[in-house]
C-alpha cells in the first residue's frame, strides 16, 4: 500500500459535543488546601475546562498541526498515521522519532522542522534528517488494535518494516518514555539497518528531590506510580469514564504533564494553556485514551517485550533531571557512545526544551551518518 495523504478535520458536531459535555460536568469535592497532593487541583481543572469551552480555538491548533505533511500507510496489514518531513540537506538520514504516554505525535511537534531543515533553523544543512513521526497503534489518527499483542516489540517491528517499506536500508531512531523503550528493542533487534539509537532518560521531578537515587525511584513508585500499576492490569475498566467525560479525560492527562514537567509546580511556566489542550483534544477527538492505555497491559503481559541481551548499536542519551541511573549502569546492557546531562527539563523534553533535544540529537549522529 502506498501513502495516502491525510489531512486532520475535526467535525463541528464533535465541537459542539465537546461543549456540551464540558457545561455539564458534575465536579467532585476536594480536600481543602490538597493543592496537587491528591491528584489534578479542581480551581485549575475548572480554570482549564472553562478555556477549552469557551476560549480554546481548536481549528487553529487544526490549522498549525495540519503545516506538516501527514501521511496513511498499512504496515503489516495495520493503518499507520505518521508526520514526514523530507530532509533539506545534502544527504540527509531517515530519522524516526516515537513519543509516549500521556503524549501523541504533537509532543515532537517543535522538533520536526529544525531536525528536518536545520539550515533554516540556525543549524549546519549536513546535519539534515528526513524525520519520520508515526503516531502509536491506537493514538491519535493510527489504527485502534482490536486484537492483543501491540506492545513495544511488536510496534518496533512495524517501525523497521516502514523504513524497509520506503525503501531506507540504514536509518536513526530517537524517543522518550514509551517511545525510549521501542527505540531500545529496535537497536537491539535490527542493529544491522539502525545507524543509532538517541533516547531520552530522566525527567520525573519527584526523582530529583532526593540525593539518593534509589530511595528516589521508589519514593516515585509508591507515590506517582499508581496510573501505570491500573493501566497494566485494568486499562478498560478505567477507559470507560475517560472516554465519556472530557474533564475526566483532562484531569488524568493533565496531572501528568504538572507532576512530571520541570514546572517547578506551575503548569504554564512550561505549556501554554492551548498546548496542554491541543494534547488533550487529540485524545478526546480521536477517542483513543483506552487504546493508548493498553501499551501498558501488553508489555507487562509479555515476555516478547523485553530486550533480551546488550544492544550493541551505537547508543546515546540526553539526560535531564531526575534520572536514577548512571552512564557505567546503562552501558552493561547497551554501547553507550554519547552521554549528556542538562539542568532544566522534564519527561517531556522534546517540547519543554526543543532547542536542547535537536542538538543533542543532531550531535549524537554526526558520527555515525
Amino acid at each position: 500500500m502506498t501513502a495516502t495523504p491525510f489531512q486532520i478535520e475535526v467535525p463541528d458536531a464533535a465541537l459542539t459535543d465537546l461543549r456540551e459535555r464540558l457545561a455539564r460536568t458534575r465536579w467532585p469535592t476536594e480536600i481543602e488546601g490538597g493543592g496537587w497532593n491528591y491528584g489534578t487541583n479542581r480551581a485549575y481543572l475548572q480554570e482549564l475546562c472553562a478555556y477549552w469551552a469557551d476560549g480554546f480555538d481548536w481549528r487553529r491548533q487544526e490549522a498549525a498541526l495540519n503545516r506538516h505533511d501527514h501521511f496513511l500507510r498499512e504496515v503489516d496489514g495495520f493503518r499507520l498515521h505518521y508526520i514526514h518531513a523530507a530532509g533539506q540537506g545534502p544527504d540527509p538520514l531517515p530519522l524516526v522519532l516515537t513519543h509516549g504516554w500521556p503524549s501523541t505525535f504533537y509532543e515532537l511537534d517543535k522538533v520536526i522542522e529544525p531536525l528536518a531543515d536545520p539550515g533554516a533553523h540556525g543549524g549546519d544543512p549536513a546535519d539534515a534528517f528526513d524525520v519520520f513521526v508515526p503516531s502509536l497503534p491506537g493514538y491519535g489518527f493510527s489504527e485502534v488494535p482490536t486484537r492483543p499483542g501491540y506492545g513495544p516489540a511488536r510496534i518496533a517491528e512495524m517501525w523497521d518494516r516502514l523504513f524497509t517499506d520506503l525503501g531506507h536500508a540504514r536509518y536513526g531512531a530517537h524517543g522518550g518514555d514509551w517511545g525510549a523503550t521501542i527505540t531500545g528493542l529496535i537497536g537491539w533487534k535490527f542493529p544491522e539497518r539502525v545507524v543509532g539509537i538517541h533516547r531520552l532518560a530522566g525527567g520525573m521531578q519527584s526523582r530529583r528531590e532526593s540525593g539518593n537515587d534509589a530511595e528516589a525511584l521508589a519514593t516515585w513508585r509508591r507515590t506517582g506510580g499508581g496510573y501505570g500499576h491500573i493501566q497494566s492490569t485494568r486499562p478498560q475498566t478505567l477507559s470507560y469514564g475517560l472516554t465519556d467525560s472530557p474533564a475526566g479525560l483532562a484531569g488524568w492527562i493533565i496531572e501528568k504533564w504538572h507532576a512530571w514537567s520541570d514546572c517547578g509546580g506551575d503548569i504554564e511556566s512550561s505549556f501554554t494553556k492551548d498546548e496542554l489542550l491541543t494534547t488533550v483534544s487529540l485524545y478526546w477527538f480521536t477517542g483513543t485514551i483506552h487504546s493508548s492505555t493498553r501499551i501498558y497491559y501488553e508489555n507487562a503481559q509479555n515476555e516478547a517485550n523485553r530486550i533480551g541481551g546488550r544492544i550493541e548499536a551505537p547508543s546515546g542519551y540526553a539526560v535531564f533531571p531526575g534520572m536514577s541511573r548512571t552512564r557505567d549502569e546503562l552501558a552493561e546492557s547497551c554501547n553507550v557512545v554519547h552521554w549528556s546531562e542538562f539542568d532544566r527539563g522534564g519527561h517531556f523534553a522534546a517540547f519543554e526544551e526543543p532547542e536542547l533535544v535537536v542538538e543533542d540529537i543532531r550531535a549524537f549522529f554526526r558520527s555515525l551518518r
